[in-house]
This record gives C-alpha cells, structure tokens and sequence, in this order.
C-alpha cells in the first residue's frame, strides 16, 4: 500500500510545473489556472482513490491526506521556488499600487491567488510581510506630500477615504488577519506621525471635529444615489459621533457644539431633500405594517429623528410631505397607532410651535368628527325606504387642512350616485351654506367577489374598484374601453390595472402578458385566482408616492414660500414706509422661515414693484418706498 501511494505522488510530482516568459499580470492569470487546476485534478484524485485516502490513510497518522499531499507538493515544487514565489508576490503588490492609485483590478484572481498563499501557509512570510513595509512606504510619502498641499479637512477627509479604501480591500480578497496591522499601518502613517502638524496649522481639536463631520456627513447628503438609506445613515452617524463625543471627548461642550454646527452645515448643504426624506422615513415608521418596532422602541426611534429635524432649515418642506402621508395613512386606514401619531404631533408642536401643526390637529379633528357624522347618518338611512347594498363611509374634511388634491370626474355606479346624493341632502340639512366636493382619489372599498376556488373579499381603491365592477357586465375589455367606461385619467388608470393584472395578487388576466400596460391590451377576469386569505388587500398602490405627487408637493412648497416672501415684503414696507435694498433683504432674512437665496428676493421684490406695491426712489434705484 505504501509502495501504491509512493506512486501517486510521483505522478502527482511529475504533473506540478509551471513554466511560461511572460509579463506580470498574465503571469499571475497562468499562476492562478495552474493552481486552480491542481485543487480541481487533486479533487478528482482524491475521489478516485477515496478508500485509500479514507481508510489506509486515517488508520496511519504518520501518513498526510491526498489534499494535504496535493498542497505540500504545489508548496515544494511551485511556490518554494524562490523566482516563483518573488514573481506571485511581486505581481500581486503591483495590482495592489495600481488599485491604489486609482485604476481597476481583477480583485478576484487576487482573492485566488491570496487564498492559494493562505492554503499553502505561507501568506504571512511570503506576502504580508512585504504587503506592509510597502504599504507603510507608500503612506508615509502620501502622508508628507499631503499635507503640504491641502488645508486639514481635505486631508483628513482623504484619511477617511483610505481608511474605508483598506477595510474593504480586507472584505474583497486580503486575509482577515492583516486588517488590524493594516489600519494601524495607515493610521500611523498618515495621522500619527503628522498630528504635530494637524494642531500646529492653529485649529483647536473641537474644529477639527467639526470639519472631520462635515466632510464624512457631506457624503451622506450629498449622494443621490444613496436617497433611500440618507435617513438611517444619519441617524446611525450621529449615535456614533454622540458615543465618540462622550466617550472620548468626556461630552465636552466645545465638541458638543461642533458636532451640531457640523450636523446643520451639511445636512443644510443639499436644501429641501433631507426634510422630504425625513418625511417619508418617519411614515415608514408610523404605517400599518412595521413590524420593525414594539411602542417603545417607536417612541425612542421618533425622539432621534427631531434631533436630525432640528437641523433642518427648509421645516416646511418636511411639513408638506408630511402632511401628504399623513392624509394617506388616515384616510386609506393605514396608521399603525393613533398614539405613536398624537406623539409625533406633540414632538413637533414642542418643536416648531402650535401654528406648525395647527392644520395636522384640524386633520385629525375632522377624523373624528367624521366617525359622528357617519353614526347620525345611518341612523338617518334606516328610516330611509328602500335600504342600500352599499355600506357607504365618508370623511368629511376641511379644505384648508389636508393636501390639495386636483378634482377628477370619474363615473361612479348609479347605486353609488344615489347614495352620495342621499348624503349630500343629509349632511347639506345639517350645516347649509356649505360646499360638498367629492375627492376619489383616496377612496377604498371592499369587493365581495366569487373565484372558482370559492369567495374571497378584495380591499381595493375606489379607482380599482371601477374597473373589476365592469367584469359584471363583460367578459373583456380593452384599455380605452375601461377608460371611457369609468373616466379614470389615462395615468392613473394604467397604474390602477398594472396593480390588478401584473402585481402579485393578479384577480384580471392582461393580454399580452407583460409588466407594463400598453394602450393595445385587453383584460379578462381571473376566474382561477387562488390567494390563501379570505380578505386580499390590492389597495397598497394608494400609499405609494407617484413622480407626479412628489413633484407637485415640492411645487406647492416653493409657490407658498412665494406668498410668503411676498406678505414680509408688504408687511416690512408697511411699516418702514422707505428702506433700502441691503436692509429689507436682511430683514426678510431675520423674518423668513426658510433657506432662500439673494437672487429669489429680488425677484419677487421686482414682481411687487411691478404690482404696484412699491416703487423705486427716482433718484436713489437701490431705495424703495411702500404704496399706499
């Protein structure tokens, strides 16, 4: 048996070779095939001869593996070669410089080629070792030539940047044992042996702090890309800095400040979408379905959020979008607690004062007025003649209170009609002299509907609900069919019948199949639809923010801070009777609520002169004085 295994390994031996004149990185690719097709034939080797390697092998504990062979031959033959292991080593430190310089790497075939250093056992000796003295040179020259060209918080920005650049170079392919001499390398290169200088160019450390956060936040806000994860980020750098500040800084009240200079600059850096996106972060918490957070984790997660909102200048951009959500999860019944909301209205009311949230309570107040109308109406149907299939809930809301929403005629089913009809002389005998106008856009019912697999009941919007009701009447239909059948807008209609044929619960059957509706489609109903619950909600399409209502929100908010700019302006005029143009901007300035450039009030200043609110001196242009 000994004789059998002497003759594998030298067949194994007479088979490891590497040969090959070539330039560096195909020389690593020809190192890598070489050793990725030995653990392949080493593989196949140890399966063809798996009662060898499992029985003789094992009972003989002097005797190594076939792997543990296969490896020691690759180790003598291949890598112990001293021109061998200098040309791996050296090409591998090469692709490394040029990655951090800037340039793209095949981080795989280095991933492969330090994991066949580390399975060797040699990674440490072969290449660590050399990985750091170059990593420590090449950082030390990094470090004197920075600070010579930049002021400090571009450098150390730039240290953050290496720092990350590094740690991921641990993930993508370096051993995990090289991490901690690795950022100690860096860290000693280039903030250790330059902190002298740090301090020396006249800052205190409190400063430094402050443009360190500014620089790191900046990336935070300052990337697109990142929108959807802006909110948590933050949230999750300022219980970092909070924890580095006490910590380390023994909650010192210079560092204390600096961290929220540094917060309000760089949030404020990017204006208007960090409150858009603190809105919509704050709905995601406070809707029907997280299950993220018990009341009190809830509560804790609301009180970090108004720290980052207090940083916030443009407060009525948040304002807008909030108020837009909240209108969603009240009237399509999607709030996950009323108290988690009456807390956040208090948190904000605390915040900003009652007028901030004087028309969010008129919200809520018309919520529950509402619920005591719909008891007197029905008390009021049931001795009407002739009782309605249709349950039929209205709110009734107060038009300067909640989002202005733009009027769509839609055709509503004659029962639906005669029962809105039967609520307008009911509500109108009540409180005469005011003006009913019906909004559909956030209306929702629930279909009694019947599928082969038996009854199932559909919660669907009221636009939804147009469009299966027409399956009573037809068997098909086409797109422009539905469309002048129920007045739906063009827009909202495709959107409406993507949720009920290309969603996941798919009760209509589109033709052709696809994702997208196309003018040309047809829609059938879905007989075989099968869902394992009685009750299917398709109406989550209503809570989902279209590009259309973003956009007009944001317009809403910049047409109000018009009227306002315009109301200061009048009101500082007002009162001054002449100023010049210098002191009512810094006026405007102290009275606005919000960011707004030099450029937008003169504009406006011009538009007022224009609309006879104010003239110019004749003498003096930059003087102006109010009309009467």
């Amino acid at each position: 048996m000994i004789h059998e295994q002497e003759r594998l390994r030298q067949l194994c031996e007479d088979h490891v070779q590497l040969t090959e004149s070539v330039d560096s990185l195909s020389f690593l690719k020809r190192m890598n095939r070489c050793w990725q097709d030995h653990c392949r034939q080493t593989i196949m080797i140890r399966s063809i001869f798996l009662f060898l390697d499992r029985t003789y092998v094992l009972q003989n504990s002097l005797l190594p593996s076939i792997w543990d062979t296969g490896l020691e031959l690759f180790r003598t033959h291949i890598v112990s070669d001293s021109g061998v292991q200098k040309r791996t080593v050296d090409g591998i430190l090469e692709q490394i410089e040029l990655e951090r310089s800037g340039e793209t790497v095949d981080r795989s075939l280095l991933r492969s080629l330090l994991g066949m250093l580390s399975d060797l056992q040699v990674y440490k000796e072969s290449f660590e070792e050399r990985f750091l003295v170059e990593t420590n040179r090449l950082y030390a020259a990094e470090g004197q030539r920075l600070m010579q060209e930049r002021d400090v918080p571009e450098y150390l920005h730039h240290v953050a940047r290496r720092l990350e650049e590094e740690n991921d170079r641990v993930i993508s392919y370096l051993d995990q044992s090289t991490q901690k001499p690795l950022v100690y390398c860096v860290e000693k290169q280039l903030l250790g042996e330059h902190m002298t200088s740090i301090l020396q160019k006249g800052e205190k450390p409190s400063q430094l702090l402050l443009w360190f956060l500014q620089a790191f936040g900046g990336e935070i806000v300052g990337t697109p890309e990142k929108d959807k994860d802006m909110v948590q980020e933050l949230l999750d750098y300022k219980d970092k800095m909070d924890n580095v500040v006490h910590t380390c800084f023994a909650r010192n009240e210079s560092f204390i400040n600096s961290m929220k200079e540094a917060f309000e600059a760089f949030i404020n850096k990017r204006p208007n979408k960090p409150a858009e996106l603190i809105a919509k972060y704050v709905d995601s918490k406070l809707r029907a379905g997280n299950k993220e957070a018990t009341e009190e984790e809830l509560e804790r997660i609301l009180d970090k959020i108004m720290i980052i909102f207090r940083f916030i200048h443009g407060k009525d951009v948040f304002e807008a979008f909030y108020k837009k959500d909240l209108a969603k999860r009240l009237l399509v019944g999607k709030s996950a607690s009323v108290d988690a909301e009456k807390s956040m209205l208090s948190k904000l009311k605390h915040e900003c004062g009652a007028a901030f949230t004087s028309k969010l309570e008129g919200m809520f107040k018309d919520m529950e007025l509402s619920k005591d109308i719909m008891i007197h109406f029905k008390q009021y149907t049931q001795n009407q003649s002739g009782p309605s299939n249709i349950e039929l809930t209205v709110n009734i809301l107060t038009m300067g209170y909640w989002p202005s929403y733009i009027p769509m005629e839609v055709h509503l089913p004659a029962e639906m009609v005669k029962l809105q009809e039967v609520f307008k002389v009911f509500y109108l005998g009540k409180h005469s002299g005011r003006k009913l106008q019906w909004q559909p856009t956030l209306g929702h019912a629930v279909l009694k509907t019947e599928f082969k697999e038996g009854k199932k009941e559909l919660q669907v919007s009221l636009f939804q609900t147009l469009v299966l009701l027409m399956f009573n009447e037809g068997e098909e239909f086409s797109v422009e069919e539905i469309r002048t059948a129920t007045g739906i807008e063009e827009g909202e209609l495709k959107r409406t019948l993507q949720s009920l044929a290309c969603g996941k619960a798919r009760v209509l059957n589109k033709n052709p199949r696809g994702k997208d509706v196309e003018d040309g489609d047809r829609f059938n109903f879905n007989k075989d639809f099968k869902h394992k619950l009685f009750r299917i909600k398709i109406n989550q399409i209503q809570m989902k923010e279209t590009v259309e209502e973003q956009v007009s929100t944001t317009e809403r908010v910049f047409q109000d801070r018009q009227y306002q700019i315009d109301a200061a302006v009048v009101r500082i005029m007002k009162m001054r009777k002449t100023l010049s143009h210098n002191l009512l901007v810094s006026e405007l300035y102290n009275q606005l609520k919000f960011p707004v450039k030099p450029g937008d009030l003169k504009k406006r200043i011009e538009s007022l002169i224009d609309r006879d609110y104010m003239e110019r001196d004749k003498d003096t242009p930059t003087q102006y004085h109010y009309v009467a």
